[in-house]
């Protein structure tokens, strides 16, 4: 086992590959049975919309970690590419999200938001680049990528139990 073949990485994708399928899943049914009043937050549909990005990106990444066979060059686009795209679209939310901040709601509160998604995304395009240069951690680089990612299950809580509130 290597940083930059996925063989023996296998389990690792095919846990997160499922657990992000199934968070996923989760918020898509606390955005479509709460909908009206997220739209209502100003916040909560960059929330949604960022937190989706996140866990796509890891079941994206995942399933293409466990196609066989696949050379480390088209495996390190894959991921560079989807890195690329998960962190433009995230960042966009963000700044937007910033520059439009909501009365009365601490400023670190959106900045937190920020700080963990850069760090979510981040490490995934790292990832790619390192696996096409084979060198500089390769598949490691994956890991805080994927931990940060997951930690999107707070937005999915927030999105299923506490709008209803």
């Amino acid at each position: 086992m290597t940083a930059y073949t996925t063989e023996g990485w296998g389990e690792l994708f095919l846990a997160e590959a499922g657990a992000s399928a199934a968070l996923g899943g989760l918020l898509f049914v606390a955005v479509s049975v709460s909908l009206e009043r997220i739209v209502a937050l100003r916040s909560l549909p960059g929330a949604a919309l960022g937190t989706i990005v996140l866990l796509v990106a890891v079941l994206m990444v995942s399933t293409f970690g466990l196609v066989p066979g696949q050379p480390g060059w088209v495996f390190g686009s894959e991921v560079l590419v989807v890195g690329l795209v998960a962190w433009s679209i995230l960042t966009a939310i963000w700044v937007r999200t910033l520059q439009a901040p909501i009365p009365n709601q601490p400023r670190f509160v959106p900045v937190i938001s920020v700080v963990l998604t850069q760090a979510a995304t981040l490490p995934m395009v790292v990832a790619g680049v390192s696996l096409l240069l084979e060198a500089g951690g390769g598949l490691y680089w994956l890991v805080p990528e994927v931990s940060f990612s997951l930690v999107a299950v707070v937005n999915a809580w927030v999105l299923l139990v506490e709008v209803v509130r």
